[in-house]
């Protein structure tokens, strides 16, 4: 959904990471990445605004043809071997936890986890040893797609998922170039090249 919101949301979730985010990647098996050596861009991005191209979107441009250009790709606009694609996404997640009402030894009648209260003082009627804490949390995703043009498909997948909070960057240019970074710090190739490299080079 291309709005005003989306934009923030993805604004908050760049800005606001509390701890580095878990990163992954997959890529098409069949895939021949020697033969992609040019990349380019869509036309419109999630991170659009319906009438105009946004910071944001233009932050995760700039900070992806860095990346590619570093990698020998060369930027065109006609024909590219591969398309870039990006998206950004929150959503609202549940954590349940409850507290350990069993383990190791018995003291003094109460269950091992609560053993140290053995013999200092009992609990009242109906005391329910498992104890149920529900927290709300908001989770972000960040998605970069290479897609080989010829064919229309996906060949290269990396996503970076984290929690975020309600604070706010004062710097989001430098906030979407760091999650580029480590995201397509896990892409495997340079141009031309169908061989492996290693996460030092």
């Amino acid at each position: 959904m291309k709005n005003i919101f989306l934009i923030v949301l993805i604004t908050l979730f760049l800005a606001a990471c509390t701890s580095t985010p878990d990163l992954r990647s997959d890529s098409d098996p069949t895939a021949d990445f020697s033969q992609f050596k040019t990349y380019g861009f869509f036309d419109e991005y999630a991170t659009d605004d319906k009438k105009y191209t946004t910071l944001v979107t233009q932050y995760f441009k700039d900070a992806l043809r860095r990346e590619m250009n570093q990698r020998g790709y060369v930027y065109t606009t006609q024909n590219p071997d591969l398309l870039v694609n990006f998206n950004a996404n929150l959503a609202e997640k549940l954590k349940v936890t409850s507290s350990p009402s069993y383990g190791v030894g018995v003291g003094m009648g109460y269950p091992g986890y609560y053993g140290y209260r053995g013999g200092h003082y009992g609990t009242y009627a109906g005391y329910n040893y498992n104890t149920t804490n529900v927290s709300q949390y908001t989770e972000g995703t960040v998605n970069i797609d290479l897609v080989d043009a010829a064919r229309k498909q996906l060949v290269w997948e990396g996503v970076a998922v984290g929690r975020v909070n309600e604070k706010k960057s004062a710097d989001l240019k430098n906030a979407v170039a760091g999650v580029v970074v480590a995201i397509m710090g896990q892409y495997p190739y340079k141009a031309g090249s169908s061989a492996k490299l290693s996460p030092a080079q």
